[in-house]
């Protein structure tokens, strides 16, 4: 919205450019026609009568500040207007020297309150208009900042999520008295450091994700070694692209605790990223115990990671699961490539 300041006031207001274009205008037209009749005195009435009526228009558009419930301030307006005809023709005549010219003083009459009319409507219309915009501006901002709160409120779920998951991981080697435990313990603290503070900022990048699934996998290998291997596909060129936090995370994660961990065997882990045209895929698939009796419906990890995309990118994003044969299950991302900046 436009701030006060910049508004017009006073002379200024009354004698817009644009109101002095048009009046200047219609008052040459006008005054050509009437100088066919009366010569050039015609022609100089009808210009300053014409700037006379705008001045009235301007002076009770502002003033009086205060008028009486039962006087529309239009109606003051148009009444203005009307009575600078006279007012003028008097005043022109007694400047000239010359007598009053009644006849243009009655065409004034009969034309400027309709002028003053039509530039009343069109007044109207033009601040319904940026009233208007003003409102869709105002309404949009909420949303932009309801959407923004809802968003940082996901991403404060997900920390802890992803936190109390990790510390059971730990849990289990301290439990079954690994010897591995303390050195994923110190690997754990190390990474939480660098990974908790990413938790809450507004957007990383793709690059900054893979550093963060890679440092969680070594964890996660450290607890089960025989169980779980992984490898990373990374086209070079999506490493900046830009990518809500805890995006990739969040997929192999799911992929660990929903897959591998429940399976005797274990299995793989590969993570796929790449870059189509103006889209950026990543995959995460794995071998491990696959879908449950639900289906493909999302768990509460990626139904919290779905409703982020959403909020991050409407509906210019798409989180699917699919089964893989003979077993796993692969989990897709779609976003638009946006470089981080933007």
């Amino acid at each position: 919205m436009e701030p006060a300041s910049s508004q017009p006031r006073g002379l200024a207001l009354m004698v817009g450019w644009r109101r002095v274009r048009f009046t200047l205008l219609l008052s040459i037209v006008l005054g050509l026609v009437l100088s066919i009749h009366w010569g050039p005195n015609g022609f100089v009435n009808a210009v300053i009568l014409g700037f006379l009526g705008l001045l009235a228009f301007g002076l009770f558009e502002r003033w009086p500040n205060r008028l009486p419930a039962w006087l529309a301030r239009w109606v003051l307006q148009v009444l203005g207007v009307a009575l600078a005809m006279p007012v003028g023709t008097v005043l022109i005549a007694a400047a000239l020297g010359v007598p009053p010219l009644w006849g243009i003083q009655g065409i004034g009459l009969l034309l400027a309150p309709w002028v003053a009319l039509a530039a009343l409507v069109r007044q109207k219309d033009a601040l319904a208009r940026h009233q208007a915009l003003a409102f869709d501006l105002e309404r949009s901002e909420l949303e932009r900042e309801a959407v923004n709160a809802r968003l940082r409120l996901l991403q404060g779920q997900v920390a802890p999520h992803f936190l109390f998951n990790t510390l059971a991981n730990v849990q289990v080697l301290v439990d079954t008295g690994s010897p591995q435990a303390p050195v994923v313990l110190r690997s754990l603290i190390a990474y939480l450091r660098a990974a908790v503070p990413r938790m809450h900022e507004p957007a990383t990048t793709f690059g900054q994700e893979l550093e963060l699934v890679q440092a969680y996998l070594e964890l996660m290998q450290m607890r089960m070694p025989d169980r779980l291997q992984f490898a990373l596909h990374v086209d070079e060129a999506t490493r900046g692209l830009h990518c809500p936090p805890m995006t990739l995370l969040t997929l192999v994660e799911n992929a660990v605790r929903h897959g591998i961990d429940p399976s005797e065997e274990g299995g793989r882990i590969d993570i796929h990223v790449h870059r189509r045209d103006d889209r950026c895929l990543a995959r995460v698939s794995d071998t491990g115990a696959g879908l449950g009796p639900a289906g493909s419906g999302l768990g509460t990890g990626l139904s919290t990671l779905d409703e982020r995309l959403k909020l991050a990118f409407g509906r210019d994003a798409r989180l699917s699961v699919t089964a893989q044969h003979p077993r796993g299950v692969s989990a897709e991302l779609d976003i638009p490539a946006r470089g981080a900046g933007n």
